[in-house]
This record gives C-alpha cells, structure tokens and sequence, in this order.
C-alpha cells in the first residue's frame, strides 16, 4: 500500500459508461468547492479493483483550446493523487465511491488554488461518507486534551515551580 500511496493508476479511473451513468443519475450527492464541481455516489465494496473511482471532465465551452483542459485535468489529477490518501484511509471497508471532479471557472486558476480546494473537497466528502469515523477521532482528540490538560495541573505542584538549591 505505501508504494502505491501516491499514484493515480488506470483502474482508479472511472471508464465505463454504465457507471458513469449511475453516478449522474438518482442517488448521487454534489457539491462545489470553486474551480470545482464533486459529485461522488456511495457504492457497496466487492473486494475487486480500487475502492474510490474518479472522473475527471473540462468542458470545451470553458477552455477552447485542448491545451488549456489538458492543463486543467492535469491540475485536478496531481491534487488529487497527493490527497486521496486521507480519504481512503477513513473509508469503512465495505464501501466503495465514485467520484467525479467538474471543472467550472472559465480561466486558468492556480495549481495551488486547486490543491486547497481538492483537499477542502475531499475533507467534506469524507465527512458525509464516514460520520462515525470522525465522531470517534473528535471524541478521542477531545479525550487526549482533556488528559493532557489533567496532567498539566496535577503536574505544576508548589515544589515543582520553585527553584531548586
């Protein structure tokens, strides 16, 4: 897994037309962080191929030229495989995602723009789809401050705080 942490290989690509027609159809969630437009469809895991299938798509009426959606695609792919990593990490077993990346601004945009928002994409998607997972990891960081703030005080007694001779 960790040689593969930061790839984006062919099987993780959404290709087939039936499944891109099921994530378009009923059922699906959007949401939009600008330049981008997520819809992603929650699915049951079979075991076979990658867990989360994306979609990447530059319309022509933004870009007319192929190297401009080129740019963008490549900007979308590369935010993308430097971040799925958390979300595939919170991911419960038994589910699957696809999700599709839209692009929406009609002028060029910054690759650090669509890092910031692909990572504030990714962040909601994993909130919708693993609500219990982050429940626990609040409840536990809530848990490990409340220690650490327990043992701050029980820790800073009177002989402690004054010089030593």
């Amino acid at each position: 897994m960790s040689l593969h942490l930061y790839t984006f290989r062919k099987p993780e690509h959404l290709c087939l037309k039936t499944e891109i027609e099921a994530l378009f159809g009923a059922g699906n969630t959007s949401m939009s962080a600008f330049p981008l437009r997520i819809t992603y469809r929650k699915l049951a895991y079979t075991g076979q191929g990658p867990q989360v299938k994306v979609l990447l798509s530059v319309s022509k009426r933004h870009f007319k030229h192929a190297v401009d959606r080129n740019r963008a695609k490549r900007q979308i792919r590369e935010a993308y495989r430097l971040q799925k990593h958390a979300l595939l990490n919170a991911m419960p077993t038994d589910m699957a995602l696809h999700i599709a990346f839209i692009w929406l601004s009609d002028r060029p945009v910054p690759s650090s723009l669509v890092s910031s928002r692909m990572h504030t994409a990714l962040k909601r998607i994993q909130e919708k789809v693993c609500p219990i997972n982050n429940a626990e990891q609040v409840a536990a960081s809530t848990d490990e401050m409340v220690t650490n703030t327990h043992e701050k005080s029980t820790n800073s007694t009177p002989e402690t705080l004054t010089p030593k001779e």
